[in-house]
C-alpha cells in the first residue's frame, strides 16, 4: 500500500522532510521555531521568490509518458530562485519553502522534493545556503513556493538598468535547451527512445543548471547590467533594454553554436532551433553587459551589443533587423498570454 500525505499528520510529514535538508552556517536558527534566524553580515539582504504550480509550471505526467518526480520539482524550485540571487551579483544564504499538497500525494514524492531542494543547493555550488524553514498546507493541486535570501558581500547589486551604449552583451549558460526539453515532454516520443542529446535537454528542463559562480565573477569584472534568463533571450534582453533606455542587437554568428547544438532535436520534432534559442525560457542562464570585450570573463559568450535607444527599431534586434524576419513568432514566455 502506498503511503500518502493523508496517512500522516503535519508533524509526521515534517519529520520525514527535515532529515533530508542540510544546514549551512548562514542559518543560525533553522526549522522548528516560529521563524528562522539568518546571518546578514553585509547589513543588506537580497530577496527573491518564485512559485511552481501543478499543470501550469509542470505536469505530474507529460504527454510523452514522463512522470515528474518530487526530486525534479524540488531541484527546479531551488535552482530558479538561486539563479535570481545570482543575477544580482549576490550569494544565496538561505531559503524558505511553502508547500501545498493534495491529500492523495505520495509521501515518497514529498520526500523526493526535499531531496531535490537539497541536491540543487549542493550540486549548483550554493554552499552558504540551506532551507531555513517553511510552511505546509493542503489543496487541490501541488504548489511549491520558494523564497531565497542572499548577501551582496560588500558589493553593490548589479541591476538591469545599468547597460550603456557600447557595452557588450554576454551569456553564461545554455540557450534554448530547456525549450527543447519541454517540446520533447509535450511530444509523443517516449523517453526510452530518446537520444543522449534529447535526454540531456529534458534533464535540463526538469533540473536547470544556472551558473551560480558566474554572478559574483561578473560583478567583480565590472558587469554593468545582469539578468536571469527565465523567459527567453528576446524577452529578457528586452527587459534590460527597457530598464536601461537602450537597444540590444544580437549577433547572428554568435547564436550559431547554440542553434547547431539543438538542430538534431529540432529536426526530430519539426521545430525551429533558432526560435528555441531566442525565445525559449527556463534555461536560467545569466545575461550580462560589460563595458568592452576585454572585460567579459571566462565562461561567458559575447552574443551582442548595446546600442543607443530610440528610433523606429524594436528594443531587441538580430543582426540589425527585426526578429520577426527570422520567423520568430513570440518574444518569450508569458504566464498570462492567451
Amino acid at each position: 500500500m502506498t503511503l500518502t500525505v493523508a496517512d500522516l499528520s503535519e508533524s509526521a510529514l515534517l519529520a520525514r522532510i527535515f532529515p533530508r535538508l542540510s544546514r549551512s552556517t548562514s542559518v543560525l536558527l533553522g526549522p522548528g521555531d516560529d521563524a528562522a534566524v539568518v546571518a546578514a553580515p553585509d547589513g543588506r539582504t537580497v530577496v527573491s521568490i518564485d512559485t511552481q504550480v501543478q499543470d501550469k509550471d509542470f505536469r505530474l505526467q507529460w504527454p510523452n509518458g514522463y512522470r515528474t518526480t518530487g526530486y525534479d520539482v524540488g531541484f527546479k524550485a531551488a535552482a530558479q530562485n538561486l539563479s535570481d540571487i545570482n543575477a544580482m551579483g549576490a550569494v544565496a544564504t538561505s531559503m524558505v519553502v511553502s508547500l501545498t499538497l493534495p491529500s492523495t500525494t505520495d509521501v515518497a514524492w514529498v520526500e523526493g522534493l526535499a531531496e531535490g531542494l537539497n541536491a540543487a543547493i549542493t550540486e549548483l555550488g550554493a554552499e552558504d545556503c540551506s532551507v531555513a524553514g517553511g510552511d505546509l498546507s493542503g489543496g487541490s493541486e501541488i504548489v511549491v513556493t520558494v523564497a531565497v535570501l542572499g548577501s551582496l558581500e560588500g558589493r553593490d547589486p548589479v541591476l538591469r538598468s545599468g547597460a550603456r551604449p557600447g557595452d557588450v552583451l554576454a551569456l553564461a549558460g545554455s540557450a534554448g535547451t530547456a525549450a527543447a526539453g519541454w517540446a520533447l515532454l509535450e511530444g509523443s516520443t517516449p523517453s526510452s527512445e530518446f537520444t543522449v542529446e534529447m535526454a540531456e535537454a529534458v534533464r535540463l528542463f526538469c533540473r536547470p543548471q544556472p551558473p551560480l559562480a558566474a554572478g559574483p565573477v561578473a560583478a567583480r569584472a565590472g558587469a554593468t547590467a545582469m539578468m536571469d534568463v527565465s523567459d527567453g533571450i528576446l524577452r529578457d534582453a528586452g527587459r534590460i533594454a527597457a530598464a536601461s533606455g537602450v537597444r540590444v542587437d544580437l549577433e547572428p554568428a554568435a547564436l550559431v553554436p547554440f542553434v547547431d547544438k539543438l538542430a538534431p532535436i529540432a529536426a526530430a520534432v519539426g521545430a525551429d532551433p533558432l526560435a528555441w534559442v531566442l525565445t525559449g525560457g527556463e534555461d536560467h542562464s545569466l545575461l550580462c553587459t560589460f563595458p568592452d570585450v576585454a572585460s567579459v570573463p571566462a565562461g561567458f559568450a559575447a552574443i551582442g551589443s548595446i546600442m543607443p535607444g530610440g528610433g523606429t527599431l524594436p528594443p531587441v534586434t538580430v543582426g540589425g533587423g527585426e526578429a520577426a524576419r527570422l520567423a520568430v513568432t513570440t518574444v518569450g514566455w508569458d504566464h498570462f498570454a492567451v
